[in-house]
Parts: C-alpha cells; structure tokens; sequence
C-alpha cells in the first residue's frame, strides 16, 4: 500500500483533473447543442404533430437517434476509438474523449429538444400561422422562443450527463477527474485521491445544475409575464 498523499499535493491533484473535465464536459456540451438543437426542432417540425410532417423522414430519424441512445457510453468509448484516433490522432486523451461525448450527446440533446418544442402551446402556434409568419419566423420566434427556458434546462440535464460520461471514460486514460480517481485514487491505493474526485464531480454536477435551473427561471417567459 503506498503512502498517504499530503492534502497539499492532493488539491493540486484534483485542481488540474477538474479543469480537464470542465475542458472535455464545456466543449462536448456546446457541440451536442449545436448538433442536437437542429436534429430535435427537425425531429419535431417531421413529427405527426409538427408543421412539415414526413413519417418516413421521422421515423428514420428517430431509430438513428434511438439506437445511438441506447448504446452504453464505454462502448461507445470503444467502438469509435479508430473513428477518434483517425480524427484527433489518439484515442487516449481529454481532447479525444471530446469525440465519443460529442456523439453520444447529440442524440440526447435532439430528444430533449424534441420534447421541449412538443411542450409549445399549439395556440400560440396557430396563431403565428394565421397571421402569415414564415416557417423559419416560427421556429425561431415562437417555438424556440416559448421552449427556451426547457432548453437551458436541457442544457444542464445534457451537461451533468458528460459529467458522468466523462468520469467513465478515466477508464481507458481519458484523462479528467475519472482518470485520477480511478489510476491515482483506486488503484494508487489512495483514498484521499479517490474520494476526493468523487466529491468534486458531485460538486460540479450539483453546481451545473443549479447554474442551469438559475438561467431557466431567468429566460422564462411565462415566469416573468407572471411577475
């Protein structure tokens, strides 16, 4: 068994690992929204209940989307680890893991996005309709306007899920608080380090989603026509 590492050295330990999960979780979240908003408002605009409804074109989509889900993330990790090294150059790294988070992420972000869209009252719809407004005004104003605050929400309930894959990928070298927790922590035989890097990933998990649930009440339309 080795021995206890100073607190000291430990924080310093765990200051590092944390910047390079909220690297690998900060750019894996802006990417899933940049790839999941667009795939979730198509999901929904070909959806039975949409404004363009094409079953063929949704159903395909939405099997796509649903077997990626459903793909657990270590495997996920493994089998598009060629995909990652031809891409990045490795498949071992904070930067690499980026990859399979990114992918694993878009899916469920497009579903989130669908049901928040789903949630847009059809009036309000309707009435954008009548009075002429394009498909794209739409979109835009009325659906993303009126979904906005369930899509921070989104955002925070996708991020505080890269947190957890993140920390699973620590166990092929992915580098990040699951990296130290699991190579320093588990198998250094140190529960200082080990614990520690439970403790920090709880922190971050709890501190997103409270950042995240702060933003939703800010941008909610309903919330601050009611004040």
């Amino acid at each position: 068994m080795s021995d206890v590492t100073p607190w000291s050295e430990v924080l310093q330990l765990l200051g590092g690992a944390t910047g390079e999960t909220l690297y690998m979780v900060g750019v894996s979240t802006l990417l899933a929204v940049l790839g999941g908003l667009p795939l979730g408002v198509l999901l929904h605009l070909t959806s039975p209940v949409g404004l363009n409804p094409r079953p063929v074109l949704y159903r395909v989509l939405g099997v796509v989307v649903d077997v990626v889900r459903s793909v657990p993330f270590v495997v996920l990790l493994v089998i598009l680890a060629s995909f990652t090294r031809l891409l990045i150059g490795t498949s071992i790294g904070s930067t690499a893991v980026i990859v399979p988070l990114t992918i694993g992420a878009v899916p469920f972000f497009a579903r989130l996005t669908q049901n928040a869209l789903r949630e847009v009252s059809f009036t309000v719809v309707e009435a954008a309709i009548t009075t002429g407004s394009s498909r794209l005004r739409i979109v835009w104003t009325v659906l993303l306007g009126e979904a906005r605050a369930a899509l921070v929400g989104a955002v925070g309930v996708t991020a505080v899920a890269l947190i957890g894959y993140a920390a699973m990928a620590g166990a092929i070298g992915g580098g990040g608080l699951g990296t130290t927790a699991i190579q320093d922590g588990y198998q250094g035989y140190d529960d200082r380090i080990l614990w520690g890097s439970v403790v920090v990933l709880g922190v971050l998990a709890f501190a997103l989603q409270l950042i995240t649930d702060l933003a939703a009440k800010l941008v909610d339309r309903r919330r601050t026509a009611n004040g």
